[in-house]
């Protein structure tokens, strides 16, 4: 899973010169993307709330970034709406770096207080269909970003995959609290994914692309 996120090529300005308008299949995708960003941040609240469960909380946070970050894509091809491809890149670095924040003090907060976690069977649910769409989301987002060569749509991909990664994280504490009522690795499970955020952030901030992006 880690060649999802390499997006190790820089590109020495905003959006680089000719390159194409989006095909039909990039504002499919990213319409997908938004759905079930959606309906996977909702399920993630829910059970975040149900269950006191910091771990679901940051996979919730991630799932409502990723919805912006989608967002943030698509607005670069909306008449009279358009934003430069430099903005959106740095705008989805932006958003990484918050859920950074966002998942290191849920998870310090969750290991100060001592919270026990409830067992919550929606969260696994939630987590094993993110183990399944966001890869898949990541791979076709990589594959358009290479052809467009869009550096905003190579961020969105690398938090697609990020995404992948946290629900991996996530699920792993929700099973393990489950199984054996072991509380504070729910939040230890949500400090694992900081690192991950901080990385990808930075490669979005900058505006780096997929390494196969170049010429």
């Amino acid at each position: 899973m880690p060649e999802l996120v390499q997006i190790g090529f820089r590109p020495s300005g905003g959006a680089i010169a000719g390159a194409p308008k989006p095909r039909a299949s990039v504002l499919w995708i990213q319409g997908v993307t938004v759905a079930w960003m959606l309906a996977e941040f909702g399920v993630s609240a829910y059970s975040a709330v149900k269950a006191h469960s910091p771990a679901m909380l940051a996979f919730g946070s991630d799932s409502l970034v990723e919805l912006l970050s989608a967002m943030v894509v698509l607005l670069q091809w909306v008449p009279r709406m358009s934003i430069p491809e430099r903005t959106a890149s740095r705008a989805a670095g932006a958003l990484l770096f918050a859920l950074a924040i966002v998942v290191a003090a849920i998870a310090a907060g969750g290991l100060a207080l001592r919270q026990r976690p409830e067992t919550s069977y929606a969260g696994i649910a939630i987590t094993i269909a993110a183990l399944i769409a966001m890869p898949v989301l990541a791979l076709l987002k990589r594959r358009e970003a290479r052809r467009s060569r869009n550096a905003a749509l190579a961020a969105d991909a690398a938090q697609s995959a990020t995404c992948a990664y946290l629900a991996l994280i996530t699920l792993v504490g929700l099973a393990i609290n489950a199984a054996f009522h072991v509380a504070w690795f729910d939040s230890v499970a949500a400090l694992a994914a900081v690192p991950i955020l901080v990385k990808e952030g930075r490669s979005a901030w900058n505006g780096d692309v997929c390494g196969c992006c170049r010429a």
